[in-house]
């Protein structure tokens, strides 16, 4: 059996996929790839519809998803100089938790 760290990234040499997603639950809950792929597309629905509410996404252990609002603003056309305005936006953003840092950096007694 195939250690997570070791796959992932295999077969993608851009990182990890929904499709790898879908493969590692199915690998480690056991259950049918189709559900695997039910599961993932619902967590990712929620999440999305959260987030289009203007809803705050804190997943405990991994970090936050918020949408910052910026507003309209003057900008200039970098090839031209001639001044545009930019149009007002919403902007995701993610904060990765403490715990999640502590991971990737390797120090999993969770303490800085």
């Amino acid at each position: 059996m195939l250690i997570a760290s070791e796959r992932v990234g295999a077969f993608t040499p851009q990182g990890m996929t929904k499709a790898d997603l879908v493969d590692l639950i199915y690998e480690r809950v056991g259950s049918s790839k189709k559900e695997a792929c039910e599961i993932v597309e619902a967590v990712f629905a929620i999440i999305k519809d959260g987030l289009r509410a203007g809803d705050r996404v804190k997943v405990s252990g991994f970090g936050t998803f918020v949408v910052h609002r910026k507003h309209a603003r003057r900008g200039r056309n970098p090839q031209t100089g001639a001044p545009i305005t930019i149009d007002s936006r919403r902007v995701l953003s993610f904060k990765p938790s403490q715990v999640l840092k502590d991971r990737v950096n390797n120090d999993t007694s969770g303490k800085s």
